[in-house]
């Protein structure tokens, strides 16, 4: 008679969970809180991320910077994010699995009907915990653009919007852009 392993006794739970999201057959994946989630957009969200990535490409190129959807690490919590897009210094980026949200420069998250209070509740907390210095959430439920920046504990302390859709909304230092989400209606 064979018994199933016993997976109660793993001493890092948090790295095995983070090792299972890695390797996830045929698909990308991110940790919210401990839950598995897959990532699969839909196309009329992938457009609105399209949007903003091509108006921060340049500079980000400028700024030696890469723009993308790669792994961001919460060390110490239950939490394996992928951003809708994330600009990050190429050279960090070169041969990493993950990063940490400190790398970044600049995370956006594009709301979804399913997802859109993690991006506004509770991926905001874990940014401003893990010092992501600039977070933009476009708020398609809402048709609004928010930004918040300088990050603390607590959470982010500088809060810019929410701006309706068709607004210019201003990129701080390093970026010092205005970004249109006029084609985000």
């Amino acid at each position: 008679m064979s018994t199933a392993p016993d997976y109660h006794g793993i001493d890092d739970p948090e790295r095995a969970l983070k090792y299972a999201v890695q390797h996830i057959r045929g698909g990308r994946a991110q940790i919210i809180e401990g839950i598995i989630e897959p990532v699969s957009p839909p196309w009329d969200h992938e457009a609105a991320a399209e949007t903003i990535r091509d108006q921060i490409r340049p500079r980000a190129r400028e700024l030696g910077c890469v723009t993308g959807s790669g792994n961001l690490d919460l060390p110490g919590s239950s939490n394996w994010y992928v951003p809708d897009i994330a600009v990050v210094p190429a050279a960090q980026a070169k041969g990493a699995t993950a990063l940490l949200p400190e790398d970044t420069l600049l995370i956006v998250e594009v709301t979804s009907e399913s997802d859109r209070d993690t991006d506004r509740v509770v991926k905001r907390k874990r940014y401003a915990e893990y010092h992501a210095p600039l977070y933009l959430v476009v708020d398609r439920q809402e048709k609004s653009v928010t930004l918040y920046s300088e990050p603390g504990r607590l959470g982010y302390t500088r809060v810019d919007g929410p701006h309706p859709f068709g607004a210019r909304i201003p990129l701080p230092d390093p970026f010092g852009i205005d970004l249109d989400t006029t084609d985000l209606t």
